[in-house]
């Protein structure tokens, strides 16, 4: 394996994710620290109420919001090599245009469905006023623009560093709002101010690069981007994948709460973000390999070889999280939750097979798109959907929260076989050329 090391896109990886990871991790030990004072300040049913508020905007803005950043990445992924910026400031003037948009239109849209859907999903009457007020968030919420300019640009540092602040700030002040026995509505206070406070950071910290970089002149708002061939295409299969991906996060919370209770999201909730908390090594290096892949000609050896190096280091890093988990989840919950939660501990125990098939999956889905096979991916996610779809009422009715786990599984497991199957054939395709 030392020469592996002699790669300088696997260093790059290497040296990308580990922004990221470093990051990650420190989000992630606030992110279970805030959980953990919400959850204990709040008992299981409210703060199952909290969960579904937060998911509905999330779910609204995983349907309706662009993953622009792939469109810089995509099209102005040579931003750094010199005279290669026309297509960076056209791709980012699209992916602002597209956020703007989409980010509006989803808020509205939240809003004046929720009286409809809000019971649905076990969001009472008694809530809906914050759900809306949660929902303005919506505009930048997810915000894509920024973080495709800072990867387009290699500035993962930034990506980290923002990525820390309002993780530490939700933990903090949800210590303060627990030690002082603070009310629902300060909690969701909580979660909206931080919510805010990190994506404007991030467009703050994005705008300063093109302006230290001087590429600020020329970026123009516009959804006619005549400068990027295919770009309505990619935008609208990498809007449809994203939109059932959402899928499997806030909405599978969602549904969770609408067939068996807010005390049911709850549980779901805390199982989900510790199984998370073991498959981060492959989100974190699926981000930074994207960007990297772009850059390598695809009819040679080197990203192929690249993917299962990287297949090789997210397995091998996840599976010591999963370890921890194995042993430790039980205590942990209890620990950091108390004895009302302890029912995540068997869920936790089947969502842990998630992260071990995103370990050995995260590079196809950025090598099908680099491979400028957009609609590969909305397949294999759309077909996993409705599988997910079809069973997880009946199992979830007849197990619990244990069988809605069941059916995130078996979805998870269906999608990448579809997704690893297309790779194949793609990797002949390309090779036998």
């Amino acid at each position: 394996m030392r020469h592996w090391f002699d790669d300088r896109h696997f260093k790059s990886l290497l040296k990308n994710s580990s922004y990221l990871v470093v990051s990650k991790a420190i989000s992630g030990v606030a992110a279970l620290a805030t959980l953990a004072f919400a959850g204990r300040s709040l008992g299981v049913v409210m703060f199952g109420i909290l969960i579904l508020i937060t998911s509905y905007a999330k779910a609204a803005s995983g349907l309706s919001k662009f993953q622009s950043w792939q469109l810089i990445v995509r099209y102005g992924g040579q931003v750094m090599v010199p005279g290669e910026a026309d297509e960076f400031k056209a791709s980012t003037g699209f992916a602002f245009a597209l956020d703007v948009v989409s980010g509006f239109g989803g808020m509205i849209l939240a809003i004046l469905l929720l009286p409809l859907l809000g019971g649905l999903f076990g969001i009472t009457d008694q809530y809906l006023l914050a759900a809306m007020v949660y929902c303005t968030l919506l505009p930048t919420m997810s915000a894509a623009t920024p973080v495709g300019v800072l990867r387009a640009l290699d500035r993962f540092d930034l990506l980290s560093w923002q990525g820390t602040t309002y993780p530490i700030a939700r933990a903090i002040l949800a210590g303060i709002a627990w030690w002082v026995d603070a009310p629902f509505d300060a909690f969701v206070a909580i979660w909206y101010v931080t919510d805010l406070g990190g994506d404007l950071y991030l467009w703050f910290l994005a705008w300063r690069e093109l302006r230290r970089r001087k590429l600020l002149q020329g970026i123009r708002p516009t959804l006619k981007p005549d400068k990027l061939p295919g770009a309505w295409r990619f935008a609208i299969h990498v809007n449809l994948t994203s939109s059932l991906t959402a899928a499997w996060g806030p909405i599978a919370r969602l549904v969770v709460g609408g067939l068996i209770g807010p005390a049911a999201a709850g549980i779901y909730r805390i199982a989900a973000s510790l199984a998370d908390s073991a498959q981060k090594p492959a989100d974190l290096l699926g981000k930074a390999y994207y960007p990297e892949v772009v850059r390598m000609d695809l009819k040679s050896k080197k990203p192929w070889k690249l993917m299962v190096r990287g297949t090789v280091l997210a397995t091998a890093a996840g599976v010591v999280g999963l370890l921890v988990l194995l042993v430790a989840g039980r205590p942990l919950i209890d620990a950091l939750f108390g004895s009302e939660f302890l029912p995540a501990y068997p869920v936790l125990l089947l969502l842990m097979a998630v992260p071990l098939l995103a370990m050995i999956s995260f590079p196809l889905v950025p090598m099908l798109y680099a491979l400028d096979r957009p609609a590969a991916p909305l397949n294999a996610r759309l077909a996993a959907t409705v599988l997910y779809f079809a069973i997880v009422a009946p199992l979830s009715w007849r197990f619990g929260v244990t069988g809605a786990a069941a059916a995130f599984v078996i979805g998870n497991a269906a999608m990448v076989a579809a997704l690893a199957i297309q790779v194949t054939l793609e990797y002949r395709r390309v090779r036998a050329r």
